[in-house]
């Protein structure tokens, strides 16, 4: 009682790779430059063009909207995490990044399962598409994972803001996370970290089990298309949706589905810089490069110039 609550938290980043700072400052810098660029280009390619504004694009922009509030949320505080060795953030500050970043994460994953179905009822359903996707069931296919993603992640968010942090501020690590958190707590956190694992249950497999239905029932579809033409065009249409979903599940069971005992910080820190440096940046050159629609739309914008 007599301790001193803490009102900020000192980031170290990288603190072992100190030597390179500069190196990966400007690297990182980049990564941030191209990330925010890519996602920004698809939103505007997609609103400004009639030939893009369908609701498999429509659900692509909200998805790029994610991954920037990912990017901008984590990078610039560690890029002045790296320059300087060391970034100030305040209590609330932390909190606000904490909340952000969960959100986004939960946002993410029924945006995907979102996705997954429209694909569904283009491929399996192709004559009732536009009746079912109509401009109303975008509009709340879009929202709700919003909704959702920013008020359900307060049941994770809450407890961490009453933890008592009385020994330490010093964070190592490169943004505000559950387990650092955790782990920097005078607070008895054994209670939260159950309640934490069992909510988060329900978000991953839910998501998850609605994707693997929809692309079990696609493959079906595609399996009983005679030709190997229209097979190849039909699948093309959802591949990049399956990357994507790949690449973000591997990151996430990585990170989160492996006990945090049974991984050294510097494997943590790896995982994580993959789920909120890279994955936004690789999105956005997914869903450009192997689509034919945005490539031509932007050749032809591109050309115009």
């Amino acid at each position: 009682m007599n301790q001193t609550r803490v009102t900020e938290f000192f980031l170290l980043g990288f603190g072992n790779l100190h030597g390179f700072r500069i190196v990966l400052f400007i690297f990182f810098l980049i990564i941030f430059l191209l990330t925010v660029m890519g996602n920004l280009l698809i939103i505007i390619l997609v609103f400004t063009n009639v030939h893009l504004q369908s609701p498999m694009y429509y659900f692509l922009c909200h998805l790029s909207l994610t991954d920037l509030v990912t990017s901008t949320n984590i990078v610039p505080n560690m890029l002045g995490a790296i320059l300087l060795g060391g970034i100030i953030v305040t209590y609330l500050g932390c909190i606000i990044q904490f909340y952000f970043f969960t959100g986004t994460l939960v946002v993410e994953c029924f945006l995907l399962s979102v996705m997954s179905y429209d694909r569904y009822l283009a491929i399996c359903n192709p004559l009732r598409y536009s009746s079912i996707m109509d401009l109303r069931l975008q509009i709340c296919l879009s929202v709700w994972p919003w909704l959702v993603g920013l008020t359900v992640n307060l049941i994770g968010v809450l407890p961490v803001s009453n933890y008592n942090f009385c020994r330490d501020n010093i964070i190592d690590y490169f943004y505000c996370d559950f387990f650092p958190l955790q782990k920097l707590s005078c607070s008895d956190t054994s209670r939260e970290e159950l309640k934490a694992f069992l909510f988060s249950m329900p978000i991953f497999i839910f998501p998850c089990g609605l994707i693997i239905v929809t692309y079990v029932c696609i493959f079906l579809t595609i399996y009983k298309i005679p030709s190997t033409t229209g097979k190849q065009k039909t699948f093309s249409t959802c591949s990049s949706h399956l990357i994507v979903v790949g690449t973000f599940y591997g990151t996430l069971i990585a990170k989160y589905m492996i006990p945090s005992k049974e991984q050294s910080m510097l494997i943590n820190k790896i995982i994580s810089l993959l789920h909120t440096v890279f994955t936004p940046l690789f999105n956005s050159i997914i869903y450009s490069l192997r689509n034919q629609d945005i490539k031509r739309t932007l050749k032809k914008l591109l050309t115009k110039k």
